[in-house]
């Protein structure tokens, strides 16, 4: 019997990273600056994720994939429309914050209760992907949290590659340091894995699965609910860009052997 997977990938929304992003104090905490005018896009390492569910649901006939996103769905909606011709899902909303001072812990909570309020999910056939990390809540915290809630065990971070094999068994490659991959394997989903860049390109846009997608898209838009976050216990005494460093010494009679050893006497200290 085939094995198929219902695959489930979580990733919110950020803003473009070629922008210029300025923290200020904002009446409710913590905010970007103009951060409702500024251009998003979906998580770098969500998007990874999600081209890589797709694949792999393609590949296991009955397959489904949903996206999971916590955003402000006005502008998730913006980002949907060009997201939405990538590949097939379907969406789940959650309408709250994008801009990375949200609780880890109350994120977890939200996500967690709009997956199991999926319809109709078979938690034994479920694949959990997200990105190992993330451009607005670096911790790498977030997903792995939802596992828990979830009460799946097996969790794998890093991944860059997944194989099924015929019985169903999962093959997985972490990344580990010094430029090397972990071999990992369990008997199958239920799992969690949180990708890095994984293998795949971006698939082309392909404008009737843009069609296909936005049927249900604009719907979940609509009766998206409020992430209830009440921030309970977290404070913030301040939020800054981080400060630029940079001091310039012009020299015209130093030899290579003696600019290295000034750089590194300038490293170890």
């Amino acid at each position: 019997m085939p094995t198929t997977y219902q695959i489930v990938v979580c990733g919110g929304i950020v803003p473009d990273p070629l922008q210029s992003l300025e923290p200020v104090m904002g009446p409710t905490g913590p905010a970007l600056k103009n951060e409702m005018m500024l251009p998003s896009v979906l998580d770098p390492w969500a998007w990874h994720a999600l081209f890589e569910a797709a694949d792999l649901a393609k590949r296991h006939p009955g397959s489904k994939v949903w996206l999971v996103s916590m955003s402000p769905k006005a502008k998730l909606q913006q980002v949907m429309m060009g997201l939405a011709q990538k590949v097939p899902f379907e969406l789940v909303v959650v309408d709250g914050p994008a801009s990375g001072f949200a609780d880890a812990v109350e994120t977890a909570a939200a996500l967690a209760g709009a997956i199991e309020g999926i319809p109709d999910l078979d938690r034994s056939k479920l694949l959990l992907f997200g990105g190992w990390q993330s451009a607005s809540r670096g911790t790498g915290a977030v997903l792995q949290m939802i596992g828990e809630i979830l009460g799946i065990d097996e969790q794998f971070q890093g991944v860059d590659k997944l194989t099924v094999d015929d019985s169903g068994g999962l093959e997985i490659l972490e990344r580990i340091e010094a430029g090397a991959w972990q071999k990992s394997r369990c008997a199958g989903a239920p799992a969690v894995l949180g990708w890095a860049t994984g293998e795949l390109p971006e698939p082309p846009n392909n404008p009737q699965i843009g069609m296909q997608n936005m049927r249900g898209i604009m719907p979940a838009l609509q009766q998206a609910k409020p992430a209830a976050l009440s921030g309970e216990g977290l404070s913030y005494d301040s939020v800054e860009s981080p400060k630029q460093r940079r001091e310039t010494r012009v020299e015209t009679e130093m030899d290579a052997d003696a600019i290295a050893d000034e750089i590194a006497a300038w490293l170890k200290g």
